[in-house]
């Protein structure tokens, strides 16, 4: 059984803390990927349709032997360029996922971007809800949405997401939305936790500080995110990193280092701007 310990979602279920994101995995090499991850210590894997990875995602996990309750698999609902969501579009796509997943459920599915634009956030998340009380889905939430579109969600449809997965790391530690959530009880989820290699890690705070605690940089980022109570999957398809990326739990950061690593802000996006963001 895996060691990483569990955030609980406002619905009950458990999720593991720190999971696997397989974004830019080939689906053809993501059954060798994926293996290597459940060998590491992994239990949570992290797709999306757009990935275009769920049959090798289905597959590594049906190879891999371990029962299906210690395994949590998330996908995400693509918004498609000029399409607007309606129920039966939404349902029709999450059956799609379903099956090339080989699964009977999903244990927590999301809609991957807001596209106020299209104005079809809230139809989403009213079928998101019908399928999570068919227990095909045993929790519901969001991807890249900001305040504004989450309080209008709980407003308007009475359906509080359990989970919304944003762009987080220390160049963007999206403070305002991290409080939003905590109001709420909504978890926090980080895509992006390292800053997709893009500077953060050659930061000389981070230095320092894995210097300071006989650790790498990349350990220290991580580290950084589970105790300030974000869910992580970061990705990597090289074992001796799969294995570093696991291996968080053996040091802990103090009050000093986490403020350090905070003051890393500076409030720069790696992707798009969720208010404006659309396929068209």
């Amino acid at each position: 059984m895996s060691s990483v310990p569990n955030v609980t979602l406002n619905n009950g279920v458990k999720m593991p803390q720190l999971g696997f994101g397989v974004w830019q995995v080939p689906d053809d090499e993501a059954e060798r990927v994926i293996a290597q991850a459940l060998e590491a210590g992994y239990r949570s894997i992290d797709t999306a349709a757009i990935y275009a990875n769920e049959e090798g995602t289905g597959k590594a996990l049906a190879a891999s032997g371990l029962p299906r309750e210690e395994l949590f698999v998330t996908t995400k609902l693509w918004n498609s360029a000029g399409e607007t969501w309606t129920r039966d579009s939404v349902l029709r796509e999450f059956d799609a996922s379903l099956a090339r997943l080989g699964l009977d459920y999903i244990d927590l599915y999301l809609v991957h971007w807001p596209r106020p634009m299209r104005d079809d956030y809230l139809t989403v998340l009213r079928t998101f809800d019908e399928i999570a009380r068919t227990g095909r889905a045993r929790a519901i939430g969001v991807s890249n949405f900001k305040p504004p579109h989450l309080r209008r969600v709980i407003d308007e449809t009475g359906v509080v997401p359990s989970l919304n997965q944003i762009e987080l790391h220390p160049h963007l530690s999206q403070a305002e939305t991290r409080a939003f959530h905590a109001e709420h009880g909504i978890a926090t989820e980080a895509w992006s936790p390292l800053g997709q290699g893009k500077g953060l890690l050659d930061e000389p705070v981070l230095a320092g500080i894995a210097e300071k605690h006989g650790r790498t940089p990349a350990q220290v980022a991580l580290r950084w995110h589970l105790q300030i109570g974000n869910v992580v999957i970061p990705k990597s398809a090289t074992p001796s990193r799969i294995r570093e990326n696991f291996d968080v739990f053996g040091f802990e950061l103090d009050a000093d280092d986490l403020a350090a690593i905070t003051g890393l802000d500076n409030g720069n996006r790696i992707g798009p701007d969720p208010d404006t963001f659309d396929w068209s």
